[in-house]
């Protein structure tokens, strides 16, 4: 906190496919138990993952030829991955390669059993997924084994009422249910309570721009352990953070 400049941790020798670049990675988390960083390294079309330990110079690959977007791990230290090819979330245990299915895989499409570009996702304790599908303008909800999934925030076409999404990103589920997303192309966040036919805007809703009430194309959003709101704010190439009452 309060740091003026970052460090690398990851990448940080240019664009390329080597062990010790990434190009255009999606997303990151933190593996407690092994001290490293597990990264959707999208345009590698690959899971990497990098030591945090001092003196790491690359990364190694977990999964290869995957088009991850999206990743989550679940108390079991379970792997979750968007892939926005297949249409498809599946889970893995560190070291497999092939992975469950847990949401889609059923092709491109708007049924409740598809997803088209699923991006961020989110797992809970019950290893309910929750999946924010982008071209779908919706959030949806897989039980665990479920073969179909559960609107739970937009699916009523794009659009910018209170009912509607505009290209869901970053996504987070409270523990009584209730979902936060960013609303990228309304230049907001969202909150949709648990069983909520349509949501509230918490941050923003001023239109797009750089003003500090204002977004550029929002995607990620992270809360932390004092419940303020962390949001990467994309096209105006800047991280927010808010205090939610």
């Amino acid at each position: 906190m309060g740091d003026t400049n970052g460090q690398v941790v990851a990448g940080g020798n240019g664009e390329g496919n080597r062990l010790d670049q990434l190009d255009r990675p999606t997303d990151v988390l933190i593996d407690k138990e092994t001290d490293s960083l597990i990264i959707c390294d999208w345009a590698n079309r690959r899971v990497v993952r990098w030591s945090r330990r001092s003196g790491t110079t690359q990364g190694e690959i977990l999964i290869d030829n995957i088009a991850c977007l999206g990743l989550a791990m679940d108390d079991q230290r379970y792997l979750h991955i968007s892939d926005d090819e297949k249409h498809e979330v599946r889970r893995y245990q560190i070291g497999d390669q092939n992975g469950t299915l847990v949401a889609g895989g059923n092709g491109e499409g708007d049924d409740l059993n598809q997803l088209n570009c699923p991006t961020y996702i989110f797992v809970d304790q019950q290893q309910t997924v929750y999946v924010s599908d982008f071209y779908n303008h919706r959030v949806m909800k897989w039980n665990k084994d479920a073969k179909e999934g559960i609107v739970v925030a937009g699916g009523q076409g794009e659009g910018n009422a209170l009912t509607q999404l505009s290209y869901p990103s970053g996504l987070f589920v409270d523990t009584l249910g209730t979902i936060y997303v960013t609303d990228s192309v309304n230049h907001r966040v969202m909150r949709w309570p648990k069983g909520a036919k349509q949501g509230t805007v918490i941050v923003d809703g001023n239109g797009e721009g750089a003003g500090a009430n204002q977004f550029n194309f929002p995607v990620g959003l992270s809360f932390d352990r004092h419940g303020n709101l962390y949001v990467v704010d994309t096209d105006n190439s800047r991280v927010q953070r808010f205090s939610i009452e």
